[in-house]
């Protein structure tokens, strides 16, 4: 243990920490789990953290130990898939684009950079208001809005691989196109596709997370830690609580997964020199 903490940044190991406490507050709502997200308590709404509610109650009554519990598996299945739609389709736009280069490149590059200027919440913002606010729009809303990025990324990393000597070892030896694409240069840039996805899964919590606090993102009764801070807002001044412990697991998860981020960035670049 103590060799792998060391063959990392410290920012690395922050992170991971971060997550791992996450996880096992996660883990802890299978053994835990004295109220639903759902149930209401009429004689304790708005009550502050105490053996009986551990986080508090909102204003319905509900305990808010179980539902930030619900949001931050909310939050995390939501980006999860998000990413790995932007992953996928990055990296096929990328690896095509920077790979074969020409006039394929440069249109979809543009169309890249437009989408690439406008901010990945205000596409998610623009297609679930034209459709409807369910999980599953909204996964694929933020998935659409992170390919750009990955596509870009991927296409650099590709274009500079492309030129390589095993890339031409492999062409001379009859491998064809898909093959040198995604087996002999994919694995030689996983370390920027990894960095790639650790920044877009943190934005898709972000993005969901604000999607939620305008209230077109994940509907009551599923629990969303941006909902909940929204609602929370009106009862910050008597029940702080109710703001305090969603906000706490947002900001973890958040620093965790830039901590990494950060972290696997400096790793890569100093094993490069």
């Amino acid at each position: 243990m103590i060799r792998f903490l060391k063959k990392h940044d410290i920012k690395w190991n922050i992170g991971m920490g971060l997550l791992v406490l996450l996880a096992l507050f996660l883990l802890l709502g299978f053994v835990y789990h004295p109220y639903t997200t759902t149930q209401m308590d009429a004689s304790a709404k708005l009550a502050g953290p105490e053996l009986k509610h551990w986080f508090g109650t909102d204003n319905f009554g509900r305990d808010i130990y179980a539902r930030v519990q619900e949001g931050l598996r909310t939050s995390v299945v939501i980006a999860f898939f998000a990413t790995l739609i932007g992953t996928v389709g990055g990296t096929v736009i990328g690896a095509f684009t920077g790979y074969y280069g020409s006039y394929i490149d440069d249109v979809v590059m543009r169309i890249m950079d437009v989408l690439f200027a406008i901010p990945s919440i205000l596409l998610a913002l623009v297609f679930v208001s034209l459709s409807n606010s369910g999980m599953v729009n909204i996964i694929i809303a933020l998935g659409i809005s992170v390919i750009p990025s990955f596509a870009k990324m991927i296409r650099t990393e590709y274009k500079e691989q492309r030129k390589l000597e095993y890339v031409q070892a492999a062409k001379i030896m009859g491998a064809s196109d898909l093959r040198i694409m995604f087996v002999h240069i994919l694995p030689n840039v996983l370390p920027t596709l990894i960095n790639c996805v650790l920044i877009a899964f943190n934005n898709c919590i972000l993005a969901e997370a604000g999607l939620s606090y305008l209230g077109i993102g994940v509907q009551p009764p599923t629990a969303s830690l941006g909902g909940m801070i929204s609602d929370g807002q009106a009862y910050l001044k008597a029940a702080p609580h109710y703001v305090l412990f969603p906000g706490i697991v947002m900001m973890l998860l958040l620093l965790g997964f830039g901590l990494i981020s950060d972290g696997d960035m400096k790793t890569n670049l100093l094993k490069r020199k």
